[in-house]
């Protein structure tokens, strides 16, 4: 879709165009609500803008709407965009099962640590890549790795909305 196609959508099809990119009701409202946008980039500038605003109770709920890193199968709840979104960032996996495993593990330790869901944006980086980044995350404070999430959930959900709206 185009931008001046984006900018002329209903409230309700904007919704549903926007809702796959995050699970965060008050970035979706602020988008919707600043349009009519005048480029792309202005557009996702303003997008970046906004995510710097969440709060993490928003951003822990928005987690559990994204499968865990080598989850070859997205939640239930999730639709066939998000479904979609997913399998194609995860696509660097590849079927290397010491790498699932080590995965696996790492989400455990993870999840247990942090109480939610190991976060990245895996677009773009390779299985080991995202290995070693859960590995050093798992260093982190709680408060580190909150901001740590925000940004890779920021990165996410921009990049899903370059993918809708070029």
């Amino acid at each position: 879709m185009d931008l001046q196609q984006f900018n002329q959508l209903s409230r309700a099809q904007a919704q549903a165009l926007l809702q796959p990119c995050v699970h965060i009701p008050n970035w979706i409202e602020a988008l919707i609500q600043q349009r009519p946008f005048s480029s792309t980039d202005q557009l996702f500038d303003y997008a970046v803008k906004q995510a710097k605003e969440w709060r993490w109770a928003e951003i822990a709920e928005a987690l559990a709407q994204h499968p865990r890193i080598g989850e070859h199968k997205a939640a239930a709840e999730l639709s066939a965009k998000e479904q979609n979104f997913s399998t194609h960032e995860q696509s660097q996996l590849g079927a290397d099962a010491a790498l699932q495993q080590a995965l696996y593990q790492g989400n455990l330790d993870y999840e247990h640590k942090f109480g939610h869901i190991f976060l990245i944006r895996a677009a773009g980086r390779t299985g080991q890549e995202m290995l070693l980044e859960l590995q050093r995350r798992l260093g982190n404070t709680t408060q580190q790795e909150q901001h740590e999430v925000q940004q890779q959930l920021t990165e996410i959900a921009v990049l899903r909305l370059k993918q809708e709206i070029q």
